[in-house]
């Protein structure tokens, strides 16, 4: 394929992208008006009046029109404003690009885990059909989508931390005896080894272990069951029966042609794991004290935090967007045919 064929195909997801994005903003709006709880209140405290309550409510705009409210809304979006958190007094911004790096660096360890069990258990599990291994295989998919996230977490927490005694605290990204390293990356992990301090680096890693291991453990259930789906049916083609005829390796047979060719569904399940790792990052956080946009979000339901609600959802639709964009780039590296086909 043509450089000006991707450039054409990149440039039309983003385009059509745009209409969903809209239509996020405009419903999130509308939803967050519909949350319980007046966030005025709030704002003003226990002690206030009612006219203090009116005064901050007309100053944050909500005695206007939910039209006005919107207009309002839309204009400040298009200047890049999200507005100001009620819940810490804070841009939405801010605290979006200040929480966002730890949510993403667990995601990525979460997804680096689960790929690396998930996969080779697919594979072996297709290779040998009927076997312990692919009967191991059900029970991990079995357990992975059965067991809730935050039952999971908790459960890791009082083996490894509370009785076995070989987990850190689960009190966020570091520990209180360390200072987090010179922000680079907003990655703790990245940042401390930029900075060469290796005992900080150790220290971020063994925080993110059981939090990571949590939310891939949920994850790597359908991208194992992808994986040996995948591989059966492509280990049953007539190609590979005749690439097996023709004397080649065993590995040669498995990677080179099979895992090649069950690669375009692993890689949209691999997708779809990614973006719901970043809703599911909202209860991991809440159970290890993670500072990410997850706990933010939530913090911001809790009070009616209109600003902050729609900034987290605008947020998560952004990276939704880039996410299939790269999924769609990759099959066009993985398999040309499919760019050509769009």
């Amino acid at each position: 394929m043509k450089r000006n064929d991707k450039l054409r195909i990149i440039f039309g997801r983003l385009i059509q992208a745009i209409p969903s994005i809209i239509g996020i903003i405009i419903v999130t709006f509308i939803l967050t008006r519909a949350l319980p709880g007046d966030p005025a209140v709030y704002f003003a405290g226990p002690a206030a009046t009612e006219k203090s309550i009116q005064e901050i409510r007309t100053s944050l705009g909500l005695d206007k029109g939910m039209l006005e409210q919107f207009w309002i809304y839309a204009s400040n979006l298009a200047r890049g404003d999200l507005g100001v958190s009620v819940s810490t007094g804070l841009s939405v911004k801010e605290e979006l690009i200040r929480r966002l790096p730890a949510s993403l660096e667990l995601t990525f360890l979460a997804l680096l885990f689960s790929i690396g069990v998930a996969l080779p258990l697919g594979i072996a599990a297709a290779t040998r059909p009927n076997s312990w291994v692919d009967q191991f295989c059900r029970i991990v998919v079995t357990a992975g989508v059965s067991l809730p996230v935050f039952f999971t977490g908790l459960f890791m927490v009082y083996l490894f931390y509370y009785i076995l005694g070989i987990a850190p605290a689960p009190l966020g990204r570091l520990d209180i005896i360390y200072l987090s390293p010179p922000s680079v990356t907003g990655f703790y992990t990245i940042d401390a080894l930029l900075d060469g301090d290796f005992e900080t680096f150790g220290a971020a890693l063994s925080q993110m272990i059981l939090p990571a291991i949590t939310l891939g453990i949920f994850t790597l259930a359908p991208l194992a069951r992808m994986t040996r789906g995948a591989m059966l049916q492509v280990l049953s083609s007539d190609f590979i029966r005749t690439a097996r005829a023709s004397g080649l390796k065993r590995s040669t047979v498995l990677y080179t042609y099979a895992f090649r060719n069950a690669l375009l569904p692993i890689l949209t399940t691999l997708g779809m794991v990614f973006s719901f790792m970043l809703g599911s990052n909202v209860l991991v956080e809440k159970v290890f004290a993670w500072p990410g946009i997850g706990s933010f979000a939530i913090e911001a339901l809790i009070v009616s935090d209109y600003a902050a609600v729609q900034g987290f959802v605008l947020a998560m639709a952004i990276l939704y967007v880039l996410l299939n964009l790269t999924i769609d780039i990759v099959y066009t590296l993985v398999d040309p045919r499919v760019g050509l086909e769009s």
